[in-house]
């Protein structure tokens, strides 16, 4: 079973739940990274990022160096933008038409919660099995060794799972 663990961050958040996800699994990772990224920090960044998600912005990507539908199993990160998932991944959506995947989701936020990102996702995923869901908490800045005992378990569990229902 291949893996692959597809993720934008614009502050490192999901890159390290991503990365800690992809070392655990040995599985393949894949950033999406806009061409022209926001630049903004403090207050400006949280006005910017969330017009962009308000104004449904697909921002164009680079190129991905994997190709999503060789894998089987993905986990899809983001952080959470305006109470939604950030604007690289409804380019990567709208562009990568994803069918007959298993697929785990994981946010980060601020503390503000998932908001609609797991409901926005499982829309634009209606061919594909969403088999689990968490939320990371600031995992940069507070408790960062818990959550990344809690990212390591939640993926290994959710790698399991999904392993077991192929050999039932």
């Amino acid at each position: 079973m291949e893996t692959l663990i597809m993720y934008y961050s614009f502050e490192g958040n999901t890159r390290l739940i991503a990365e800690t996800i992809a070392n655990e699994l040995k599985a393949d990772i894949q950033e999406l990274k806009p061409k022209k990224d926001l630049t903004s920090k403090g207050f400006m960044k949280y006005l910017w990022g969330g017009k962009q998600v308000v104004m449904r912005n697909m921002p164009e990507l680079m190129p991905l160096d994997k190709k999503p539908e060789d894998y089987d199993l993905i986990f899809i990160g983001s952080p959470v933008w305006a109470g939604s998932f950030a604007p690289a991944l409804k380019t990567f959506f709208n562009e990568n038409k994803l069918t007959n995947k298993k697929v785990a989701v994981f946010c980060c936020h601020g503390g503000g919660g998932n908001g609609r990102l797991f409901k926005n996702i499982r829309r634009h995923l209606p061919n594909c099995d969403i088999i689990e869901e968490i939320e990371f908490r600031d995992p940069k800045k507070r408790d960062t060794e818990q959550n990344i005992i809690k990212a390591k378990e939640w993926c290994c569990t959710t790698k399991g799972s999904y392993s077991s229902s192929l050999e039932s």
